[in-house]
């Protein structure tokens, strides 16, 4: 079995990197008109020259797996701006995509939690709607569609879990297949545990990323190892392997909260669950200190008895 690890966006310890440089709506409003599309272009290619920086250190560090921010672009979805972030930046999009393609990333995005399609509002779903062309735009941009993809949850309640879950299902038919067809669907930590993911994810034919620690915070009774192969088979159809989430609790008074680093014993049992099916799969380590709590934690799984460190971001067990 082999585990590749990843983190998300910001490399800690790069100076001045940040991937998530913005201009907020009321500050682009004070600018004058012929400013206003200057300052998105200039803060955009910043942010996309910071990610080049960070792709060049997981290169450097033998990283395959990384995700992307998803405000490399400022106002890319507000109703009032949705500028052309494409057509005046195709140079810094190709290069940052001949970096992925040349060396096999991995590469994902995971919009905010206003993504999503269980909403009884029409404006929600529209926003929905918005967010994942604007990421798909993006992959596409970068020409990254083989291997990139966009990870969302189901969304709330709204009081009936069963009419929101039938929602979903209906307003997903709104997103355009070819969108679709790079979507990924993750439990999440207080309302869709991982069989009700499942069970959607089965449904409308879209790969599942488990969350562990999600798994815990919601319905952690679940028998975890009965379902996980059904989860991992979400993934047949795709040419890539699953992908799982993994972070500690900050505490146990801030459970769902992320920790700095990533506590071993914390995730040990799922690890050695997983290896029960000898399946390979990806980890996207979701951590405060990110790269740097990443590596520490490969550098402790590696000192596991029958654990070979294979690269600086991969293991085989």
């Amino acid at each position: 079995m082999k585990i590749r690890f990843g983190y998300v966006a910001n490399a800690v310890g790069l100076w001045d990197a940040s991937p998530s440089k913005t201009l907020t709506f009321t500050r682009y409003s004070t600018l004058p008109k012929k400013e206003r599309m200057e300052r998105l272009k200039f803060i955009t290619a910043q942010n996309l020259q910071h990610t080049k920086r960070i792709l060049y250190y997981n290169i450097a560090h033998e990283i395959e797996v990384y995700r992307f921010s998803s405000s490399l672009v400022p106002l890319a979805t507000h109703p009032e701006v949705m500028w052309d972030f494409l057509t005046p930046l195709k140079k810094e999009w190709k290069e940052i995509g001949d970096l992925v393609k040349h060396y096999k990333l991995r590469v994902s995005f995971h919009p905010n939690h206003f993504t999503l399609f269980s909403s009884p509002r029409k404006e929600v779903t529209m926003n929905a709607l918005i967010s994942m062309d604007y990421h798909f735009k993006m992959l596409e941009a970068m020409n990254a569609l083989d291997t990139g993809l966009i990870n969302i949850h189901i969304g709330g309640a709204y009081g009936d879990k069963k009419q929101s879950l039938d929602r979903f299902h209906q307003n997903l038919k709104k997103l355009p297949k070819k969108i679709k067809k790079h979507m990924t669907l993750e439990n999440d930590d207080k309302t869709y545990d991982i069989l009700e993911t499942l069970t959607a994810c089965e449904k409308e034919n879209i790969p599942m990323v488990f969350d562990y620690h999600h798994y815990v915070a919601n319905n952690g009774e679940i028998d975890l190892p009965h379902y996980l192969h059904r989860i991992f088979k979400t993934w047949r159809n795709t040419n890539i392997v699953p992908k799982v989430h993994i972070s500690s609790p900050k505490s146990d008074q801030a459970f769902r909260s992320h920790a700095d680093y990533i506590s071993l014993d914390f995730v040990l049992p799922f690890l050695k669950m997983a290896k029960e099916l000898n399946q390979d799969f990806d980890i996207m380590i979701e951590a405060k200190q990110k790269n740097l709590a990443m590596l520490r934690l490969v550098e402790e799984i590696a000192a596991i008895r029958g654990v070979k460190r294979i690269s600086s971001s991969s293991v085989e067990w």
